[in-house]
This record gives structure tokens, C-alpha cells and sequence, in this order.
């Protein structure tokens, strides 16, 4: 093993905490529900961007390429100060969904270059300008432009002209667990000489404030001269820490405390309050501690940076007094130089540099996007001993059905500004890239959902902080199986107790999703929102304005995969336990009926196949058995085909007890089996398949799917087909008229949010899907079952090559093209040309369908970080030894 996987195996085993401390600051923490106690929910309004530098926040922190220890008792950040801005630089700026004509919206540029799965390297750079940020500029420019518009950002205003800012690179490099080096360094990329003020900031997370019997934990200085200074840092359950700051600082101190005469006008206990260093700093005010003791910190470096140069301060934070500056320079270099052997043996040999620095970001990204997160819904609705109660209003807000959520872990985050919050669906597709280089954390968040604290008692998994009650795809039980395949295929540990303990939790779920989202008790499914927010005619996640509900082609193919999943999870474990066979005979039965329900066989009155189009469609029903198809091409035709799963015959054989129930089945049921692909004839390797799409059906889905009128973009698949831009879909129900059109782009209807939108752009999860479901149904269709591809070229494919070719145009997205720029960074020319910028990558949400821009939240790394994945993919990976 390298250095960072022996580092890993000590966390393993628990002999080394290495994980204790890492990226786990949020970018944002106001403007979340968390932080939000009003009576009608608008959390934006509630807790803006203009209160964060003045009060105290109740379940969390944010920082610039922050760090904390895992349970945020202590956190370590960088603050700054170009002398010409109105407010400290201490948190990423950016619009409020109320503010952005596209939702939210960070308006700052940072990027994540490097980080370790035990963080013992981690490397983050901000580009700060050094005129006034154009905060005003940038909420009045936005909020004059509808949703027709593009976004205005910071690039837009004018203030990088020239260069003139500064690059801010921050590096962390572990020691020990509890010694932890951070080298700040800043580059003057203009042509003026500049000054800067820089602050790094040391401060507890406030939970005294809450409640007086929280012992308060204190800072005060140790020692202070013209070498360096070191502050003392002392906490309850923490234990004692000490920074060391290198070189002349002065040191301004005050409290982690909310500025109550400024937010609530009412008189603060103390001068010394959580705006007191910005106040003293831009208004020369006497608001820090002379005495030089607090719960916040901060070191104040004034720097005087020429043209073209670099000035560095070093900083150090342990668990031990006894510090020493000149070990700084061999412990970055070293820990380094490990990341590089790391990465270098988890990617392919044969990848190009271009790809191994898009792969080494993506994985940097996912990294630096684990965040603390506290969410006690309880607390949060009754309030606090020391605080005036909630209003009760609150209760018919959110989540008030879910006060069983006790959250107090490191999760991923989808992006740690635009949505510093886990989602269900988005964890799903985060750990699979996470399983190739840290198993063990990629397991943890997915045994997470399904614990006591987090699952509901009836077993549904927590959506999303903003309506925990809502619906995901039921992704969970894929993600769980491709991760226990991944780590037995890459590590060789097969860790079979991990699958149970998960699988028996999902078995909860299943049983949720089959009494609650069935209405008719016919398996056709009515998942509601399902993530795809604005993908159909209606707000799914609402009340129909039309009266009845959905048969979802989307919601009832997801429930097929639901099955399948299960199915495979119960075979593996079957072998091991004979028991098992019982619950995959269980989901086998119910797959079959999924599937029989879809194509309206039997008893079952609505067919969501359509055989003159070829395609699936969701269906309206109303009250009066009336039913309309709502032929809107999309991905909800296309989600079929992830329902697919092979039977290999080594574990038919293994299991005979299960082979006999499904030989049953295809002797004694043939209505359930027909429409289903084969279960009786072998094929490659003679293997067996179970899919909703068998190879006609197939045949026709993939038609559409791969013609570029239609979903084939140069860029992965539309999420809807651009046959809608010439022929939009309309209809028409009492007198209103309801329409879909194709928007490559951002959304133009405020449907669901509205700083999303599934009527076009490419996803990446969803695109990840379709090729590994293409690779399935090559394993059992082999090289003989050939489609066009693109539609109508001529040229012929097998499955694998149709793969690879998408997986071809997803990568274009990122490497440079023909004319050495980059798809993602659209007609940004800074960021195509200057080389300070073009190497610098963003993972968006999604992307423009027609020219492969970056849309939506800039560092959606979470489902985006897919592209570590599919970089990978026909390469042969080389990987650290089994152990």
C-alpha cells in the first residue's frame, strides 16, 4: 500500500483518526431551513447573506477552504480584505432564490484542484478581485433580467479586466491526525502593485448561545512576537488545540455571537460580538478584545503583493503546543508527492494528461463537498431552552412529520453553496465515484439513509431538507449494489454485511413505495416529484389543477429497477443464506407484474407503451376513468430501460431452490412472462435477462434515443427530445391550455423552483444510467443485436460501442476540443483562453444540450463527478493492491 491507503487502513481499523478533520465547512449556511424560524418558511428572507457576518448561527458554519473537526466544534477558514470592499471577504457571496432569475446562485469563482480521501492533502483556489465587489451591481442586474435571460455574473460586471485580481491558493497538509499545516498563498495577477488584508480565522461553532448549560469553550493567546504567535484553543469535548501563525501578526479576538443590537435592536451582553473583527477592520471600531481572548479569531496579515508575485503565510494547527516552522516545506512536499502516487494508481495508464486532470478535479470536488451536517427537526421546532420560542406556524411549514431526523454526520453534499444539503437521489449516484477511492465513506453515507435517525418509521428515506417528505427515484438499492461490486472488484473485499444490514432497511422502503405510491393497488406507480422537477406537462409534486393523478411511465420503470436491484442484492446474499431465496422469488414475482402492469397485459387498463410511437408515455387519469396519454417525449420513455438485470448461470446453479420457482413461473405463467426479455433463452455466456425492454421494444426506444433530432446530442442525451422545439407538446383540458416546449438551456417557467430544468439540457446521472444499462444489455445481447448510431447515418453498433460513444460525447463536455477550448466554459473567452483560467474545471448541474455549457449550480461535483467514472470507463484500472 501507498502512504494515503495505509492512512485509509489505520482509519479502517480505527488506529488512526485520520478522518477526524477535513473540507467540512459548508459553503452557505444562511438562507437554509435550518437556519430558518419563521413562521412562513422563507428561509432566503429569513436568514440572508447581509446577516451571516452579524449573527450566530444555530446548526452549522461556512467558510472560504474552510476546515473542522467532524462533529464542527472547531473550524479554520480564510477571511480577506482588498481594502476597497464594503464587508470582510469571510463567505462566498451569491443570490437567493428569490434574488436570481434562475434560483439560486453563487456569484464567486473558486475551484477545488486536489484533496485525498483522508484529507491529508487537500488544495483550494479563489480568484478575489481587487476592486469593490459588485455586490449591489449583481442583485439589481439579476433581478431586472426574467427567465428568458441569461444570468448575470461576476465575469459580466468588468471587475477581472486587466487581471486585476488576486489568486488565493489554499493548501492543507496532515501531519499527524491532529497536526494539521495550511500554506495560504497569494498571486497579484495584475499590474499594479496591490495590498491585500489577510485573516485567517480561527472560531468555534456556537451552541452556547442555545442553551447556559453548554459550558462555553475560550481562546486566548500563548505566546506572541515578531516570529510567530500561538493561540490557544479550548473546548469541552474537543480537548485543547493550538494554532501557530508564522511570521508578524496581529491578533484580533471576539465572539462567535450574534450582534443582537444590529439584527434584533435589542443591547448586546458584550461589545465583543461575531461582527467585531469586520468592524473594527473597515470602520475602525473598538468592537475586538483587548484582553485577547474570545470564541472567535482571527490572525491579521497586511501583505503588500507586487505584479506577477506571491507572498505565502504559514499556519498550523495541533493538538500540541510544540510547533516548528521549518518542517512546513517537506510535509507539503511530501503529502504531495502521496496524493500524486495515489491518484496515479487509481486512474488508467493510458489516460491523456487532459483527462487525468479533469478525473484528479472531479475527485478533489467530491471530496471537498463532504460536509458537516446538524439538523435536530425536534429542537428545530420546538426551539431552544434560551431562545424564544418558534412561532407554531412552523408546524405547518415542513417537515414536522419527521421528528425523528436526528443529523450529525459528514455527508455529501450536491454542492455545498447552491445546495448545502444531502438529497437522497443526488447520494445515490455520488458514491459511485467515491467507491473507487474511498469505499468505506461511500458505504457510510448510503448505511446512513436507512438508519432510525434517518429512514421515517414507514419506511420512507428522506428526501431533501427543504421537504424531507418528498419523493426521490429509488435509486438507493442500485447505488448500494454497484458500491459492494466496486470494492469487491477493485479491493477485493466483499463486504456482504455491509449489502444485508442496507438490503434489510430497503426491504422497509420497497414496502413503502408499494402501499404509498400505488394508488389502485395495480402496480403502476404515481411517484410524484421523482427529481425531475419541471421534466412534464404538471407539478408533479402537487395537486393536479385538472383533478386526478399520474401513471407514471417514469415512477413505475424506476419501481421495476427498484425490483431488479433487490432482486440481485438477494441472490448475493442467497448464496451465503438460503433464506434469501424466498425474498428474490418475492421480487422476481413482483418485476414480472411491474412489467406486465406497464404494457396494460392482463386486467390492467392503461398501456403506458405506445405501439405507434414506440415509446413509453405517463398517462393522466381522472376520476371519471377517463385516460389521456401525454405524449411528451422525454426521459421518462427512456427510464424503462434501466430496468434490466442478468441471471448468470453459475448462481441459478448455486441457488436451485430459486431456479425452480422462476421455471415455475415460465411454465405456469406465461402471461406474466411475455412481455418481459428472455428469461428462457440463454444468452452470451448463457446468461439469462430480466428487462421491461426486451429487444423489439429495445430496437424502438433506441431509434429515437440515438437520432439527433431527437435526444442525441453532441454532448450525451437530451432530457427532452428536440423533435418538442418545432413541435411542442399541448394540452388542452377546460378551456386551459398546458405545454411543453424543448429549452436546451435554463428553464423558462418558474415550475418547480425554477433554477432547474429537465425540458432538454444533459444530466449526468440519468446519461450514466442509459450507458451502463447499454452495457447490460449488451452482456446478454452480445455483438450480433446492432443499432444505428447516430439514427439514420448508416453506421451500425453493438450495445458496448453505442456505450462508449456516449460515453465519447459526455467526456467532450470537459477536454478541450478542436479549437483548444473547453464545452462546459461556454462563451466565457477568459475562461477559453487565458491560462490562469482554461485548466480550471467547473462540475455543473447540467448542461446545454445544443453547445455543452455548464448550467445551473457551477459545483454540482456531487452527480457530475459521474465524469471520474466515465473517464475510466474501457480503460483498464490500475489500482492499489487487494488487501
Amino acid at each position: 500500500m501507498n502512504p494515503e491507503e495505509a492512512r485509509l487502513q489505520a482509519d479502517r481499523d480505527r488506529t488512526g483518526y485520520w478522518k477526524r478533520w477535513g473540507s467540512y465547512l459548508a459553503d452557505r449556511q444562511w438562507g437554509t431551513v435550518r437556519e430558518d424560524y419563521s413562521p412562513d418558511g422563507a428561509a432566503w428572507d429569513y436568514f440572508p447573506h447581509e446577516q451571516a457576518r452579524s449573527r450566530a448561527y444555530r446548526w452549522g458554519e461556512d467558510g472560504i477552504a474552510g476546515i473542522s473537526d467532524n462533529h464542527q466544534r472547531l473550524c479554520l477558514a480564510i477571511a480577506l480584505w482588498n481594502g476597497e470592499d464594503p464587508i470582510i471577504k469571510e463567505r462566498f457571496f451569491g443570490l437567493s432564490g428569490n434574488e436570481g432569475n434562475h434560483g439560486e446562485d453563487v456569484k464567486e469563482y473558486y475551484f477545488y484542484l486536489d484533496n485525498t480521501p483522508t484529507h491529508s492533502y487537500m488544495k483550494c483556489l479563489y480568484k478575489y478581485p481587487q476592486a469593490a465587489f459588485p455586490y449591489q451591481k449583481l442583485v439589481e442586474t439579476n433581478k431586472q433580467r426574467d427567465r428568458t435571460n441569461p444570468e448575470f455574473e461576476l465575469i459580466d460586471t468588468g471587475i477581472f479586466d486587466g487581471d486585476r485580481y488576486f489568486d488565493v491558493l489554499v493548501e492543507y497538509a496532515k501531519n499527524s491526525p491532529e497536526d494539521i499545516l495550511m500554506q495560504i498563498s497569494i498571486t497579484n495577477r495584475g499590474t499594479e502593485e496591490k495590498p491585500i488584508h489577510l485573516l485567517p480565522t480561527l472560531w468555534f461553532r456556537n451552541y452556547w448561545t442555545w442553551n447556559s448549560k453548554n459550558p462555553k469553550p475560550i481562546m486566548k493567546v500563548v505566546e506572541s512576537n515578531n516570529d510567530f504567535s500561538i493561540i490557544e484553543a479550548a473546548h469541552p469535548t474537543l480537548g485543547e488545540r493550538w494554532l501557530y501563525c508564522h511570521g508578524k501578526t496581529n491578533l484580533l479576538f471576539t465572539e462567535n455571537e450574534t450582534n443582537n443590537q444590529k439584527i434584533f435592536n435589542t443591547p448586546n451582553t458584550s461589545p465583543f460580538v461575531k461582527d467585531g473583527i469586520n468592524n473594527y477592520l473597515i470602520h475602525n471600531k473598538p468592537t475586538v478584545n483587548p484582553d485577547l481572548t474570545g470564541t472567535k479569531v482571527s490572525a491579521h496579515y497586511t501583505l503588500i503583493v507586487k505584479p506577477g508575485e506571491t507572498e505565502t503565510i504559514w499556519l498550523r494547527l495541533s493538538d500540541s503546543p510544540q510547533l516548528k516552522a521549518e518542517e512546513f516545506t517537506n510535509i507539503f512536499q511530501t503529502r504531495k508527492a502521496e496524493a500524486d502516487e495515489f491518484y496515479q494508481r487509481v486512474s488508467a495508464s493510458k489516460l491523456s494528461s487532459d483527462e487525468r486532470n479533469i478525473q484528479r478535479q472531479a475527485y478533489a470536488g467530491m471530496l471537498w463537498s463532504k460536509q458537516f451536517y446538524y439538523y435536530v427537526v425536534e429542537d428545530w421546532l420546538k426551539g431552544d431552552p434560551d431562545t424564544v420560542p418558534p412561532p407554531k406556524e412552523r408546524y405547518n411549514v415542513r417537515n414536522s412529520e419527521w421528528v425523528h431526523i436526528f443529523n450529525n454526520d459528514i455527508i455529501s453534499m450536491p454542492d455545498k453553496w447552491e445546495y448545502p444539503w444531502y438529497a437522497a437521489w443526488d447520494l445515490a449516484f455520488h458514491v459511485i465515484p467515491l467507491a473507487v477511492i474511498d469505499p468505506d465513506f461511500a458505504k457510510r453515507q448510503l448505511s446512513r439513509l436507512t438508519r432510525e435517525w434517518y429512514m421515517h418509521p414507514n419506511g420512507q428515506l428522506p428526501a431533501y431538507e427543504w421537504t424531507f417528505g418528498d419523493v426521490n427515484p429509488p435509486v438507493h438499492a442500485w447505488a448500494t449494489w454497484r458500491t459492494y461490486q466496486i470494492e469487491k472488484q477493485i479491493y477485493g473485499r466483499a463486504d456482504r454485511h455491509f449489502l444485508e444490514r442496507v438490503f434489510q432497511k430497503l426491504l422497509l422502503n420497497f414496502t413503502w413505495w408499494v402501499n404509498r405510491k400505488d394508488i389502485e393497488g395495480k402496480n403502476i406507480f404515481q411517484g410524484g416529484f421523482l427529481g425531475m422537477d419541471n421534466i412534464g406537462v404538471f407539478d408533479r409534486s402537487a395537486k393536479l389543477p385538472v383533478g386526478g393523478y399520474i401513471q407514471q411511465a417514469d415512477g413505475t420503470s424506476w419501481m421495476a429497477m427498484y425490483a431488479l436491484n433487490m432482486l440481485t442484492i438477494a441472490l448475493e446474499l442467497a448464496i451465503e443464506n438460503s433464506a434469501y431465496e424466498d425474498i428474490a422469488s418475492k421480487f422476481f414475482e413482483h418485476f414480472l407484474r411491474i412489467a406486465e402492469a406497464m404494457d396494460g397485459m392482463g386486467n390492467h387498463k392503461v398501456s403506458l407503451w405506445d405501439e405507434t410511437d414506440g415509446f413509453y408515455y405517463d398517462a393522466l387519469q381522472f376520476q371519471d376513468d377517463r385516460q389521456v396519454t401525454m405524449k411528451v417525449r422525454s426521459l421518462v420513455g427512456l427510464i424503462p430501460l434501466f430496468a434490466i438485470a442478468s441471471l448468470e448461470p453459475e448462481t441459478l446453479k448455486q441457488l436451485p431452490n430459486f431456479k425452480r420457482r422462476m421455471d415455475w413461473f415460465i411454465n405456469n405463467r406465461p402471461d406474466l412472462k411475455r412481455n418481459v426479455a428472455c428469461m428462457e433463452t440463454p444468452g452470451v455466456g448463457a446468461r439469462r435477462q430480466l428487462a421491461i425492454a426486451y429487444p423489439d421494444k429495445l430496437r424502438r426506444i433506441l431509434h429515437k434515443m440515438l437520432d439527433e433530432q431527437e435526444f442525441l446530442s453532441p454532448y450525451g442525451i437530451r432530457s427532452v427530445s428536440k423533435y418538442h422545439k418545432s413541435h411542442p407538446y399541448i394540452l388542452n383540458i377546460d378551456d386551459t391550455e398546458y405545454r411543453v416546449d424543448y429549452e436546451p438551456a435554463e428553464s423558462k417557467t418558474a415550475l418547480f423552483g425554477g433554477n432547474s430544468n429537465w425540458r432538454g439540457p444533459i444530466w449526468f446521472p440519468i446519461n450514466y444510467l442509459i450507458v451502463e444499462s447499454l452495457q447490460n444489455f449488451y452482456n446478454y445481447l452480445g455483438d450480433d443485436f446492432l443499432v444505428e448510431c447516430p439514427t439514420g447515418s448508416g453506421q451500425k453498433m453493438n450495445l458496448k460501442e453505442v456505450a462508449t460513444e456516449l460515453s465519447r460525447r459526455l467526456r467532450q463536455i470537459f477536454l478541450t476540443n478542436d479549437t483548444n477550448q473547453r464545452p462546459f466554459n461556454g462563451g466565457v473567452t477568459k475562461f477559453q483562453t487565458d491560462p490562469h483560467w482554461r485548466d480550471l474545471m467547473l462540475f455543473h448541474e447540467y448542461f446545454h444540450s445544443d453547445n455543452g455549457a455548464g448550467l445551473g449550480a457551477s459545483h454540482q461535483t456531487g452527480w457530475t463527478g459521474l465524469i471520474a467514472t466515465l473517464i475510466e470507463q474501457c480503460q483498464e484500472i490500475k489500482h492499489p493492491q487487494k488487501n
